[in-house]
């Protein structure tokens, strides 16, 4: 087989695969009525999170769930759905954990405080110990006998 048989069957495959065509799928063109439409479907897909992935956008993920929200957001948009009632359909289907942004609330509180509780420990660790390191050590409690021999050797006798 020659190398120009091997590359043609090798392009061959990567376009059969199927990573290749959820790809091509997440950059196809969509039709919009308004250019409104068209802004809202980009800022939704950038901010609601894929379930399957935990940590990449519907907008960035080859997931097929993924695919399924993009196609829903795309229908709710071109239906002149607002992107309130959008948030709160995938909010109601996925929970709260489909946003990037969750809102404060009472189960989100936690999350929204914990960098600071987690500073203020460090600070108030970090506070104890310099306090302690600035405390002079109590000095050593001699005896008499003790005293005067330190005396004698500090005078080098």
């Amino acid at each position: 087989m020659t190398r120009w048989t091997a590359g043609l069957l090798m392009l061959l495959a990567l376009a059969l695969s199927p990573g290749i065509a959820l790809a091509t799928a997440i950059g196809e063109p969509l039709e919009f009525e308004t250019e409104a439409q068209r802004q809202q479907y980009e800022t939704l897909t950038r901010e609601l999170r894929c379930t399957v992935c935990q940590s990449e956008t519907i907008h960035e993920s080859n997931a097929e769930l993924a695919a399924d929200m993009r196609r829903r957001v795309y229908q709710m948009t071109r239906d002149g759905m607002s992107a309130d009632a959008i948030v709160d359909f995938m909010v109601a289907r996925y929970g709260d954990y489909v946003r990037y942004r969750p809102p404060l609330q009472a189960n989100t509180a936690l999350l929204w405080a914990s960098p600071f509780l987690l500073f203020g420990g460090g600070l108030l660790v970090w506070w104890q110990v310099m306090r302690r390191r600035a405390r002079p050590d109590d000095e050593p409690q001699f005896t008499d006998q003790e005293r005067a021999a330190l005396e004698r050797l500090r005078r080098g006798n």
